[in-house]
């Protein structure tokens, strides 16, 4: 698993190659990557709310306490799996469409490995400086849609075509889901667990 990790950030096109390749039952194995990697932001992000901090014009640093941070780092860790599973889903029920031979398993994986860099680029959470944290993030969602797009053809077989189109109805359906996460934790912090302060 590390190795197609860090593959798909120095070799992407090898590496999509490499997993399109693996069998069925290969394939199953590669599944406690998501589960493994989206811890790393869920305990950087715990350290940085909790233990650092973060200051708004230069004042005090504002921090959560560990009881709360563990609520919301619980329910964050829970979103990003449920949300590859759910866009591995859709790459599963959108691939006769675009005459593709796969498995529900297959879309999983390649929405995880997909997602690589926004679960690397959450480790920065260890620091919550927002201006960086954008700017990371940003660049991470970029690498992704590009390791999306250059993966689809590859992993599902289609031509470069058909794997734009089908990659692009993916983007679509992830900014819905980006957009329902927002409203959801709006609703979260409201109703469920508001964030509770020092």
């Amino acid at each position: 698993m590390l190795i197609h990790m860090f593959g798909l950030m120095i070799q992407p096109r090898r590496q999509w190659e490499l997993i399109g390749s693996l069998p069925e039952k290969k394939l199953r194995s590669q599944l406690p990557y998501v589960i493994i990697l989206a811890l790393l932001p869920a305990a950087a992000w715990y350290f940085g709310t909790t233990q650092v901090g973060w200051s708004i014009g230069g004042g005090e640093p504002v921090r959560i306490t560990g009881q709360s941070a563990l609520e919301l780092v619980a329910v964050f860790y829970c979103t990003m799996v449920l949300t590859v599973v759910a866009i591995g889903y859709f790459i599963h029920w959108m691939a006769k469409t675009y005459g593709a031979k796969t498995h529900p398993l297959k879309g999983v994986v390649i929405a995880g490995f997909t997602a690589t860099p926004i679960f690397l680029v959450g480790v920065a959470g260890v620091y919550p400086l927002l201006w960086l944290d954008i700017l990371l993030a940003t660049v991470a969602v970029a690498y992704a849609v590009y390791l999306l797009y250059l993966g689809i053809p590859i992993v599902m077989g289609v031509s470069e075509e058909r794997g734009f189109l089908f990659a692009s109805a993916i983007i679509t359906v992830s900014l819905v889901m980006a957009v329902l996460i927002m409203v959801g934790t709006v609703l979260f912090w409201s109703y469920v667990s508001e964030p509770v302060f020092h």
